[in-house]
């Protein structure tokens, strides 16, 4: 899903979360669009069925490693989407003007990816994910587990998203997402971050606290966003990013 523009249009690369894919991003792709902007909505590799953060990610290294020579990208993760721009930034810093982290799970310097799924489960609010389910998935390194969301977590665009949803993995026998020495100061600590917190998001805190991890993430506050926050606020969203593109160039 990709579109461009001219003149000062600059170009976003939205990385959707866990179950997800490029679809979720219509709303915003259309607006920046519509405003000159070049948008490039990827799906990342199959979810549920690579057993490794990297092959996932691989869609969006490819586009970012092919990416014109000066071409500052903006990168707009989602959710578990956080970590594969986290893997982006470590490997190409100098192509990237400003990480975006949209209710996402931001990695810090120092700490394993892992940690990000630890503190989910010690501080997010009990039944967070109501009806979604835990299903059995097999992989190149043997069993695993995927997760489904169920209908009433998904209650925002319920029909497009029970038409397209897929299991997804959390990779949590990766050994990437173990490794304390993935994410550096000089490559990924070096890119510009932004945090979007989504006023009604269940996680705002989980998300808090991940900023404090990082000093010098700067914040921003979305009203009345929940989660999802490019479906319950995409106008107010793309606003934010025109808002950021501007200052990070």
């Amino acid at each position: 899903m990709e579109g461009s523009g001219g003149g000062s249009s600059k170009h976003f690369i939205p990385v959707h979360g866990l179950c997800h894919g490029a679809w979720c991003w219509y709303k915003v792709v259309t607006m920046l669009r519509s405003e000159g902007h070049r948008v490039t909505a990827l799906d990342l590799a199959a979810s549920g069925v690579h057993p490794a953060r990297i092959d996932e990610s691989r869609p969006l290294l490819d586009a970012v490693a092919v990416a014109p020579a000066g071409e500052r990208l903006i990168l707009v993760g989602h959710s578990f989407g956080g970590l594969s721009i986290a893997l982006a930034m470590e490997r190409f810093p100098d192509k990237i003007a400003v990480a975006v982290f949209a209710a996402s799970s931001m990695p810090c310097v120092g700490k394993h990816m892992g940690i990000v799924r630890k503190l989910m489960r010690e501080r997010a609010p009990k039944g967070l994910l109501m009806d979604s389910k835990m299903i059995p998935m097999n992989n190149k390194r043997g069993p695993g587990t995927a997760v489904t969301l169920g209908p009433n977590f998904l209650a925002e665009d319920l029909t497009l998203a029970k038409l397209l949803m897929t299991p997804g993995s959390q990779f949590q026998d990766d050994p990437m997402m173990k490794d304390d020495k993935l994410l550096t100061s000089a490559n990924y600590g070096s890119v510009k971050r932004v945090c979007l917190i989504g006023m009604g998001d269940d996680i705002k805190e989980l998300h808090r606290y991940l900023i404090t991890l990082s000093p010098g993430t700067e914040v921003e506050e979305i009203a009345g966003a929940d989660h999802n926050i490019m479906c319950s606020k995409p106008r107010e969203l793309c606003d934010l990013l025109a808002k950021i593109s501007s200052k990070y160039d």
